[in-house]
């Protein structure tokens, strides 16, 4: 029998603060952290973003890190997640030397890059500024927050959009159920930058208000930045270190419909798949799921098709489902972890986050958590994250 896999470390931080309480206490009284551009150098500033509220110096500082051009954000927001959740499960040196680190990222450097790019194209390789193109690399920014968190055993990237941070939690998944190592940390880290908000600005899906996930409405998304990470153990691991148990990661699936570039199919082929396959790895019927947080981007093409998979597996009776990217914005590669620690929360606390914003249903039974739900038994909850072309995975935590 493979060995259950379970979660005893959380790390968190998006623009609902830093860390597992400030992020809780903002889902529980519905306040949004999406709100207008204030770190990022663009002149777009029609759009609402969903920001982390410290600037690249203040968090090298807060950290005791120092990197070129006052930071790297996407290295300072993991390097804050990562130390949490590291904390947070009571690891010694000695645990983290034996684990795994597996990050997930698509912007990676991109920030360092865009400052320094037009210099270094105008003068040249030998330039000094040629040298900070070397951080844009994603594995870069994997190695420097494992290096900042400790002293791994191995570390790996995993990029595939959107999806990026769930898959770095399924790949450590199964190397634990490899029996390659006992523990590990995973999640991903995602900064805002230009050619982030310019890419989708280009695609035509940002919205210009705050998002409006599976609302008749909706319009496109709110962007957002910031990185969560769990520790993942061995059951049996867990039960020698001691470690407090927050939850199960009973099932997970990758699918890859590969329908289009960029949108999903009508009837939501791969977060079906994804979602069906997940179930059966943790042995359970929809019946059992209290709970699904869902993708949920406020896209047109997204919601639909979700909504549709949904509907493919619990016909007229769609379980509890929100999304939370009103409230930290769509973090692309980290929202699979981002959200993976709601779902904790979701599970510790007995609640269910509310889908703010949204006002009119897209079709007849189609409404999501309006108002957060507590008191509530939660069990078995379903994280969503699908990425372009087509990669959707799906995660399921359970108590």
């Amino acid at each position: 029998m493979a060995e259950r896999v379970v979660v005893t470390g959380v790390g968190i931080v998006s623009a609902l603060g830093a860390g597992v309480d400030a992020t809780f206490r903002s889902l529980r009284n519905g306040e949004s952290g999406v709100g207008e551009i204030v770190h990022l150098d663009t002149g777009h500033d029609e759009f609402p973003v969903g920001e982390v509220a410290m600037s690249n110096r203040e968090m090298a500082l807060s950290l005791g890190v120092g990197y070129p051009s006052d930071g790297l954000r996407t290295v300072l927001l993991g390097i804050m997640a990562a130390r949490e959740a590291v904390a947070s499960a009571g690891l010694t040196v000695c645990d983290v030397r034996k684990s795994a680190f597996v990050s997930g990222t698509t912007v990676g450097g991109m920030d360092n890059t865009e400052r320094h790019f037009a210099e270094a194209f105008d003068s040249g390789a030998e330039s000094g500024s040629s040298h900070e193109l070397v951080y844009n690399d994603c594995g870069c920014s994997t190695r420097l927050i494992a290096e900042a968190t400790g002293d791994f055993l191995m570390m790996t990237t995993t990029s595939t959009a959107c999806s990026s941070a769930a898959n770095a939690i399924i790949l450590g998944a199964n190397m634990i159920k490899a029996g390659i190592v006992d523990i590990a940390v995973v999640g991903g880290s995602e900064a805002l930058t230009r050619f982030h908000l310019n890419g989708f600005n280009t695609l035509m899906i940002l919205d210009r208000e705050r998002c409006r996930p599976f609302d008749r409405d909706r319009t496109g998304i709110n962007l957002g930045e910031g990185a969560a990470y769990i520790v993942l153990e061995s059951e049996r691991s867990a039960k020698t270190r001691g470690s407090e148990v927050l939850a199960a990661l009973t099932g997970y699936a990758n699918s890859c419909d590969a329908f289009h570039q960029t949108a999903s199919s009508e009837n939501g082929e791969g977060a079906y798949l994804a979602m069906c396959k997940a179930m059966d790895m943790a042995g359970l019927t929809p019946g059992d799921i209290d709970y699904v947080n869902a993708h949920g981007t406020g896209t047109p093409n997204n919601d639909a098709t979700e909504l549709a998979a949904m509907r493919r597996i619990w016909k007229d009776s769609l379980p509890c489902f929100s999304s939370t990217k009103a409230f930290t914005g769509h973090t692309t590669s980290a929202s699979g972890s981002i959200e993976a620690v709601i779902c904790v929360l979701s599970l510790i606390h007995d609640f269910m986050p509310e889908n703010i914003g949204w006002v009119n249903p897209m079709g007849e039974g189609a409404v999501p958590v309006t108002g957060a739900a507590a008191g509530r038994r939660v069990r078995n909850v379903i994280n969503n994250s699908f990425g372009f072309g087509g990669n959707d995975s799906t995660l399921i935590f359970s108590k």
